[in-house]
């Protein structure tokens, strides 16, 4: 009875089978208005915002399974090389029956030994000498030329006269005929000469035995006392070295290396005085029961007196370290300073009483016959001699040796 106070609903149209087909359909979004065709005008135009790119959703690709493994393929085959031409082949070499020996080695070079060395180093006295016996007559122009030769090889004027006396008398007393025979007289009278200079170096008389070095800057003195130190050794005599000559410069330092090279001590100063570094040596060596003490000193030219006198406050010195020391006093001098050596023995010989000499450099010069200039006017014992640098190359002399190595 109360429906009259419902509200009525609006009229709706009945639906229709299409409405309902349409209700039941998707709903498909507006097509896109379809673009228009660009003129001429629409290309020169200027666009306005770019549309936003919009990221496509991810989506899942399958991934495709791998591929069979291929096979390798075949290497191309090499192109052909045309075949070389043909070389002919040696003649065959019959070969002995039985083993092979390989052929020898060549022999090593053999050292030279002393005798060689020696001739080698006395060879421009030796032509001055042995020329004048080559197809000579025995006359007095042979024996003019003698002179000149034994003279030219600074054996002195006193020596040379004696000699070539000595030679006339040989040669009419034994009526000699042959210019070698000549030659071998002469050969015999400078044995006589040299021979009273052939002294050897006694060792062990003392415990230590102190040597005292000395010689003129530039004869070898520094390196005579090296080689000096190494001969020593090799007859089973250790060595202690005193550096006194603390004028030259690096003298010490010369000093030095030949006694690490020997493996020998070397007392030295700064700038200590001579006598005292002397002094100290040879208290040294005592402590230490050392063989041999070589005691280097100062290069002097027998000119300068003052410093003679130094070289014998050292021999004081020395001798105040021990009784009857210095027990040798040798002299180094170069045999290529000829009748200037003799001077220097001279001069030092009244200085210091040598006891022997080296002579060095003999190699090579021209004034071997210096040492019969010494015997004549000198005679001081010849104890070494030197043809060269190495240590193989400082001998004993021996008269008869230096003669032929004069000779031949």
């Amino acid at each position: 009875m109360f429906s009259f106070f419902k509200k009525k609903p609006k009229d709706t149209p009945a639906p229709t089978p299409e409405m309902a087909q349409e209700a039941a359909a998707p709903e498909v979004a507006a097509p896109s208005p379809a673009p228009q065709k660009s003129s001429w005008l629409n290309l020169f135009k200027k666009e306005t915002a770019p549309a936003p790119e919009i990221e496509p959703a991810p989506t899942e690709v399958p991934v495709p399974p791998p591929a069979p493994a291929l096979a390798p393929l075949p290497a191309p085959a090499p192109a052909p090389v045309p075949a070389p031409e043909p070389v002919p082949a040696p003649a065959a070499v019959e070969e002995p029956e039985g083993e092979i020996i390989p052929p020898e080695p060549p022999p090593p070079e053999k050292k030279q030994s002393w005798m060689q060395r020696l001739k080698a180093g006395l060879a421009k006295t030796s032509t001055n000498l042995t020329t004048l016996f080559v197809g000579a007559k025995i006359d007095d122009d042979l024996y003019e030329e003698l002179e000149s030769a034994l003279l030219v090889s600074d054996a002195g004027v006193e020596a040379t006269q004696f000699l070539l006396e000595a030679l006339k008398k040989k040669v009419k007393t034994e009526k000699l005929t042959d210019p070698q025979q000549v030659k071998a007289a002469l050969r015999t009278l400078l044995i006589e000469i040299l021979t009273p200079l052939q002294k050897s170096l006694v060792l062990g008389r003392e415990q230590p035995l102190v040597m005292m070095i000395a010689g003129v800057n530039g004869a070898g003195k520094t390196t005579t006392i090296g080689k000096l130190a190494k001969h020593l050794q090799m007859h089973h005599q250790s060595v202690l070295l005193a550096a006194g000559d603390t004028f030259r410069a690096a003298a010490r330092e010369q000093l030095a290396i030949w006694g690490a090279r020997n493996n020998v001590t070397v007392i030295a100063q700064e700038s200590g005085d001579p006598a005292a570094v002397a002094f100290d040596a040879v208290q040294s060596a005592k402590a230490r029961n050392v063989d041999v003490v070589m005691v280097d000193t100062a290069g002097r030219l027998p000119t300068q007196l003052h410093l003679m006198e130094e070289l014998k406050k050292v021999k004081r010195v020395i001798g105040k370290g021990m009784p009857n020391a210095p027990h040798e006093v040798l002299l180094v001098i170069d045999g290529n300073t000829g009748q200037n050596a003799l001077a220097q023995v001279k001069a030092f010989d009244d200085a210091l009483q040598l006891t022997g000499l080296v002579i060095t450099k003999l190699d090579g010069t021209a004034k071997g016959g210096v040492l019969a200039a010494i015997a004549k006017t000198r005679p001081v014992p010849v104890y070494f001699i030197g043809v060269g640098e190495t240590i193989e190359d400082l001998q004993p002399f021996n008269a008869e040796e230096f003669v032929d190595a004069l000779l031949t």
